[in-house]
């Protein structure tokens, strides 16, 4: 059975990470990106028991998985599934240089342009991930992690 569950900040390399799990073990992937945002000008979060549902919708119809994203509050949805976690504790620079190296994600923005348009917000929003303390933060993470008792590895340099 494979059900790995990847968090960390963003640009720590989640979504790489996922997609090679996804690949080598031919396992489903689920980016909580696609979930946790509707798709409204700005964006609002989708409300946490319209995403359980469809969590747990992928879940029930994948035996196995990986699941990714920084959203502590929707990871506390599917921990308890897990049988691994990993954190990506990336320090902010490696983030951030991430981030500026970062393919095109088609699933996320329409172009390259639109996703370049977007990095300002990004790096800015990774460089706070220390200092915040909300559901993306690292505090929440080191939590989350701390609290997981099955097997789980933190890694903190590009995997």
């Amino acid at each position: 059975m494979s059900k790995v569950l990847i968090f960390g900040n963003s640009g720590s390399g989640k979504s790489t990470l996922a997609k090679k799990i996804s690949a080598k073990n031919n396992v489903a992937h689920l980016d909580l990106d696609t979930i946790a945002w509707q798709p409204t000008s700005p964006p609002l979060r989708t409300p946490i028991s319209a995403a359980e549902i469809q969590i747990n919708n992928f879940i029930d119809i994948n035996e196995n998985w990986v699941v990714e994203g920084c959203y502590s509050d929707l990871l506390k949805l599917v921990m308890y599934k897990a049988d691994e976690v990993i954190f990506l504790n990336l320090s902010v620079d490696d983030c951030i240089i991430n981030a500026k190296n970062r393919s095109w994600e088609p699933h996320k923005y329409e172009s390259q342009e639109a996703q370049d348009s977007n990095l300002e917000m990004l790096i800015n929003w990774i460089s706070q991930y220390p200092e915040r303390e909300d559901h993306f933060s690292q505090q929440a993470h080191v939590k989350l992690f701390n609290t997981f008792s099955g097997k789980k590895e933190m890694h903190t340099i590009n995997m």
